[in-house]
């Protein structure tokens, strides 16, 4: 599964749906058989949800898998006065559950969420525990005391309007995630040019970026869902969010297992796929005492 195979990354874009939620199209995927145990993957910042890889398709073989372009980004109507802070994604997620995949309130989901993703994740679970199974929290942002050197070096490069010069940017900043550069796949920066370049998508990226790097989950709130089983994965080299802002997590969420992964940096699941898939699927399938 390290071994990505690049035609079929790029064929998986086409799989995708479309539905309306409180009146805009949101693009996201899901596994057919929505009997199973459910299972909502939320991606990054300037992401979306075929960043995901391999991952949900095979963990589709055990989970009703469901991957969204967060409102704002990715193939998602971006509106200009949409609501882009954390509060604000976590409300759009128990919409988008609710409207397009129909969840039913009695129902609980489990959610695996990276970088800002892991930020909103612990936000949905903090707002509506009783609707929470599990959490898997991959690199999140959430305990930053403002924004780190590569988090303003990847504010810049969004920002950057000549596109010769934002492909040099995102490739550099890029290359700063992984533990290896070399590991970057050219497509991973053209997606993203070609998303940046979409209408309003500078915009929202900047609006998210300032609430989201300004703003903390509450710790007396986290602490009220340390009941909720949580795994936290972090890249040993990630040097977008440095994993000793682990520890911040775990000083609140005591119960949760935290896993460093080396020689991988801000997406361990992308540079080391395979160890990431087992502990994603080893967590969610074991059953709690």
């Amino acid at each position: 599964m390290d071994n990505l195979n690049l035609n079929n990354y790029i064929v998986k874009t086409n799989t995708f749906k479309t539905k309306r939620v409180n009146g805009y199209n949101i693009l996201y995927n899901e596994s057919t058989d929505a009997n199973k145990k459910h299972v909502l993957f939320i991606h990054g910042l300037g992401g979306s949800s075929i960043g995901w890889r391999d991952i949900p398709d095979a963990l589709s073989e055990y989970f009703h898998t469901i991957c969204v372009d967060l409102i704002g980004f990715g193939g998602s109507d971006k509106p200009k006065e949409g609501d882009y802070t954390i509060n604000g994604f976590s409300k759009f997620i128990i919409d988008f559950l609710e409207q397009a995949i129909e969840l039913k309130q009695d129902e609980k989901i489990s959610i695996i969420g990276h970088s800002l993703g892991g930020y909103i994740a612990t936000q949905v679970a903090v707002d509506n525990w009783d609707r929470v199974e599990k959490l898997v929290l991959i690199d999140p942002s959430g305990k930053l005391n403002g924004p780190t050197p590569l988090l303003n070096q990847y504010l810049d490069a969004a920002k950057e309007t000549n596109p010769l010069l934002r492909y040099d940017k995102v490739r550099e900043v890029f290359e700063k995630m992984y533990a290896h550069p070399s590991r970057l796949l050219p497509i991973v920066i053209d997606l993203f040019n070609y998303t940046i370049e979409k209408s309003l998508a500078r915009h929202v990226f900047e609006l998210t970026f300032l609430n989201s790097t300004t703003t903390k989950v509450e710790s007396e709130r986290l602490k009220q869902i340390d009941n909720i089983p949580c795994l936290i994965i972090w890249g040993k080299e990630d040097s977008l969010i440095p994993p000793e802002y682990a520890n911040e997590f775990m000083k609140d969420l005591p119960n949760a297992r935290l896993e460093i992964i080396g020689d991988s940096g801000h997406a361990p699941f992308v540079e080391k796929t395979a160890l990431v898939f087992e502990k994603i699927y080893s967590f969610l399938t074991t059953v709690r005492k």
